[in-house]
């Protein structure tokens, strides 16, 4: 694990990126205040200058985290136009994207027991990300008659879950070294099979 002392004038900053090097690599439960003092090459006091302990740590994490997924969400949102469809799937493999991209921060909002609406700033974060999915789950619900549109935060929610299972099974570790699919390919016929029994698809598509 590569250190990154504190030398840039930034410690609150400084603090967040040691911790999401720790929790990456040790999981939620798995790093101390202290250890995050050391990594940043400060005293173990230091942290308390702008966290309360580290709970409060976790939660800023997962602030961070829950932003810069919106970015990334509503970047392949717009790239994915101008089909539903096309958008639709690039949300769904920005997910991923952002597994392995960012792994610390996925960590902290998913698997650190944080609730998303623990302060104010994080609510407000997590609520931007989960908008992106569900404004691509209503696009593509227009295809459907009214009286057969599943709701959209439903709709949403599970394609959300098939993602983040994905991202626990098969994207952690070595690549390949679960299955013979890549996380994309799973996603991408999960999601299929999924459309077509919605009736999003023909059954021969």
């Amino acid at each position: 694990m590569a250190k990154r002392g504190y030398h840039h004038g930034n410690l609150k900053q400084a603090l967040i990126d040691a911790a999401l090097e720790l929790i990456a690599a040790k999981g939620p439960q798995g790093f101390t205040m202290a250890e995050a003092a050391k990594q940043a090459d400060v005293s173990a006091a230091a942290p308390y200058r702008h966290f309360t302990g580290r709970d409060d740590l976790i939660i800023e994490m997962a602030r961070q985290g829950f932003d810069l997924f919106a970015d990334l969400l509503e970047f392949a949102y717009r790239d994915g136009q101008p089909s539903p469809l096309a958008a639709f799937e690039a949300v769904g493999r920005a997910y991923l994207a952002f597994a392995r991209k960012h792994p610390g921060h996925y960590v902290a909002m998913f698997e650190s027991g944080v609730a998303p609406n623990a302060t104010r700033d994080l609510a407000a974060a997590s609520a931007r990300a989960n908008k992106v999915l569900v404004r691509a789950a209503a696009d593509l619900s227009q295809r459907l008659p009214p009286d057969r549109r599943p709701p959209t935060e439903m709709f949403a929610a599970h394609v959300s879950a098939m993602s983040h299972g994905i991202v626990e099974l098969y994207a952690r570790g070595t690549p390949g070294s679960r299955g013979p699919f890549t996380p994309e390919d799973l996603l991408e016929t999960g999601i299929g099979i999924y459309l077509r029994g919605l009736g999003f698809l023909d059954p021969d598509c």
